[in-house]
């Protein structure tokens, strides 16, 4: 067969919901629409989550486009979950952010 190989997204067991989502949980995913304000992914919920555009890399991104494009399969973190309004927020930053630290004039006060 000389197409290439067709890979999909493994969807999590056991999470079948919105409420069987948790903040900081790593999940596979299909893109399945990008705007100009971030990414639409399916994680297997009956609910896309929306990865902003702010989430998908620490450096200034001004188009999505450049970074995913519809049906590539990326992994995905949970920002929020919130089950009342149907909305899931996704990052593609797989790490939690480090605080930022706090800058000092470098004099010491008395």
């Amino acid at each position: 067969d000389p197409r290439p190989t067709f890979r999909t997204a493994r969807f999590e067991e056991g999470i079948e919901t919105i409420a069987d989502l948790a903040p900081g949980l790593i999940l596979e995913g299909t893109v399945s629409n990008v705007a100009a304000f971030g990414a639409f992914v399916d994680i297997g919920v009956h609910q896309d989550g929306l990865v902003h555009v702010s989430q998908m890399s620490r450096e200034f991104v001004s188009d999505p486009h450049t970074i995913v494009k519809s049906g590539d399969i990326v992994q995905v973190r949970v920002v929020e979950a919130d089950p009342a309004r149907k909305r899931i927020s996704l990052s593609l930053l797989l790490e939690e952010p480090e605080p930022k630290a706090r800058k000092t004039s470098g004099r010491r006060r008395r």
